[in-house]
C-alpha cells in the first residue's frame, strides 16, 4: 500500500473556489477512476492558506495509470480549466509519496 499527500498553497482569496472544486468537480471525477482519497484537511494552527490531503493507492503502478487517466480525462480538464479562468487556485503543489511501517496504523 502507498499513501500519496498531497499540500496545496493556495493562492490568496482562491479557498472557497478550491474547495468547491474538489467537492463538486474533483472528487467525483476520482471516483469514476477508481482514485481513493483517505480524507482533506485545512489548518487549525498554521498557515491559513493551505488544504492537505492523502491518497491511497495499491502500488506504483495503479498510481500512474489512475492518475495518468484522470489527467487526460477531458471532463477533469475542461472542468479544471472554467475553474482557473480567472487565475489558478493553488499557487504551488507538494507531493509525495509513503508507504507504511510495519507498526502503522494505516497499511
Amino acid at each position: 500500500m502507498l499513501y500519496e499527500y498531497r499540500r496545496y498553497s493556495i493562492v490568496p482569496g482562491k479557498r472557497a473556489a478550491l474547495s468547491q472544486r474538489f467537492e463538486k468537480v474533483t472528487v467525483p471525477i476520482w471516483e469514476h477512476h477508481g482514485i481513493k482519497a483517505v480524507g482533506f484537511w485545512e489548518p487549525v494552527v498554521g498557515l491559513s492558506n493551505e488544504l492537505h490531503y492523502l491518497l491511497a493507492w495499491d502500488d506504483m503502478a495503479e498510481r500512474e495509470a489512475r492518475w495518468n487517466a484522470f489527467q487526460a480525462d477531458p471532463e477533469w480538464k475542461s472542468k479544471r480549466d472554467q475553474s482557473e479562468a480567472s487565475g489558478p487556485l493553488a499557487a504551488r503543489i507538494y507531493n509525495e509519496l509513503w508507504t507504511p511501517t510495519s507498526y502503522s496504523q494505516l497499511r
